[in-house]
């Protein structure tokens, strides 16, 4: 029986690009195999087969004929050979190629079923039973490559070991990207080298504590150590620890995320002496703690001795503050032990010296408002000072008995209140009293405006939009 080449090669989109004239190649090939000897012609070899197709040899004797490096559309490498062996061993090193950006995985599948399913036999069974692999022992394999195409970007930055992709994976959940993962292989290597499992047991404890999803992507660009931190002998005391300081339940997660380092602190020679230094020698009150832990949870992971005593003595140096002030300063705001001296609390103390304050009016005001000192000097002091004397006609004395004033927000409260009472024509003759900047908006407008809360938002609203406008011509 003759095999016609048109049997060989029906028609298929799926090999056009492979075989664009089937016929003319054949025809080649004939000739190729006439010129050198072989017979283009040799006798069918058929065998018994327990399927309903047919199966011939393949004419391609000769390995040396077919470009071994032919590839589909896809950017997958394929065999010269057609096969009829049901139980061959295939050969799918083609699954390690790189697909390319332009790759369509669900295509491929619908195409070669196609093949399989229309034409059956040669070519398209031997990409049945590759799909097959794909579907079912080459799992590991496809997840390889679809790890690899992942990530490429990330292999061309650091070196991977295609051990970590289950844990890039899981990682990316919580929205990491390769940026994040260099950054992590930069701080701390071997927390990628974590199994995933024992990643995941980890996370879920710290979000079942409080921790936010949001947030888990922040703590591990801090402290990617985490990941190694074991529950049983490390998470669990140290939640245990903050728990024992008063801190509510609600509270531990935000500070966990604050400060993820505290666990890379021993809880025995590390955090308990911070708490027992804090109250013996600085002098905060054990019913203070957990309000001290909370405002700044970074004190128990730094020198608290250091800092301490070197903001101690220049406080009690430059301004004569007494010990008592100073812990109050402390207990209310302890992220001034924090506070760089020479950037930061000289600066504010200098500023406050230069409109008119004395050294004990700075004591008051710093003991009643020490976030004072965390105050920028050109946006946020130095305007409210000029809006005070200039368009409330108050004296620096006022801030004395009102230095909430400073914490207000210029352009949200103190403005707009005076603006209104002067637009209602309510503004009292003389010093404009600060104590009309303290009480919230409704209390306001009942004490002071004596209108609805909707006219001042109204009014506020007009008046941001006016003086936005104004910034907007200047620029």
């Amino acid at each position: 029986m003759a095999i016609s080449s048109s049997l060989l090669y029906p028609s298929n989109p799926l090999l056009n690009p492979l075989f664009p004239n089937s016929s003319t190649y054949f025809q080649s090939l004939k000739l190729y195999l006439h010129d050198h000897g072989l017979n283009p012609n040799p006798p069918p070899k058929t065998r018994r087969r327990t399927s309903s197709r047919f199966a011939v040899s393949s004419s391609h004797s000769n390995p040396k004929i077919l470009k071994s490096n032919r590839r589909s559309r896809f950017g997958q490498r394929l065999s010269p050979y057609d096969s009829d062996d049901e139980d061959e061993a295939i050969d799918d090193d083609w699954l390690d190629d790189d697909p390319g950006p332009d790759y369509d995985d669900d295509k491929l599948k619908r195409k070669s079923q196609a093949a399989t399913n229309g034409y059956g036999g040669g070519m398209y069974s031997r990409m049945g039973r590759k799909q097959k692999i794909i579907n079912g022992n080459g799992k590991d394999k496809e997840a390889g490559k679809s790890s690899k195409n992942k990530y490429r970007h990330l292999l061309a930055e650091i070196d991977v070991d295609e051990k970590w992709f289950p844990l890039l994976d899981y990682l990316s959940t919580f929205g990491l990207k390769d940026s994040h993962f260099i950054q992590m292989y930069g701080r701390h290597m071997p927390a990628l080298q974590i199994n995933v499992s024992a990643a995941q047991e980890r996370l879920d404890f710290l979000m079942s504590v409080g921790v936010k999803n949001k947030d888990i992507k922040k703590i591990l660009m801090r402290q990617p150590q985490i990941l190694q931190y074991t529950v049983e002998n490390n998470l669990k005391s140290h939640v245990a620890f903050l728990s024992s300081l008063g801190i509510q339940d609600a509270r531990i997660g935000p500070i966990i995320t604050a400060t993820p380092s505290i666990f890379s602190y021993s809880v025995e020679n590390s955090l308990k002496p911070t708490v027992r230094y804090l109250i013996e020698e600085v002098g905060i009150k054990t019913t203070d703690l957990s309000k001290v832990v909370q405002l700044s949870p970074q004190i128990l992971v730094q020198r608290i001795d250091n800092s301490w005593n070197t903001r101690y003595k220049f406080l009690t140096k430059e301004l004569g503050a007494p010990r008592d002030n100073i812990v109050k300063m402390v207990t209310k705001h302890p992220q001034l032990l924090h506070y760089s001296i020479e950037d930061g609390l000289l600066p504010r103390i200098n500023f406050l010296r230069s409109i008119g304050m004395r050294n004990a009016d700075i004591v008051k005001v710093s003991t009643s408002l020490t976030q004072v000192f965390s105050l920028s000097l050109e946006g946020n002091l130095k305007p409210k000072y000029l809006y005070l004397v200039n368009e409330l006609k108050n004296e620096v004395k006022s801030l004395t008995k009102y230095p909430t004033y400073l914490s207000l927000s210029l352009d949200q409260r103190i403005r707009p209140r005076h603006k209104f009472l002067v637009a209602l024509k309510k503004a009292p003759k003389g010093p404009f009293p600060l104590s009309s900047f303290v009480p919230t908006d409704e209390s306001f407008c009942q004490q002071w405006a004596g209108t609805s809360v909707d006219k001042y938002l109204a009014f506020r609203q007009r008046l941001l939009l006016k003086d936005l406008a104004k910034k907007y011509e200047r620029s």
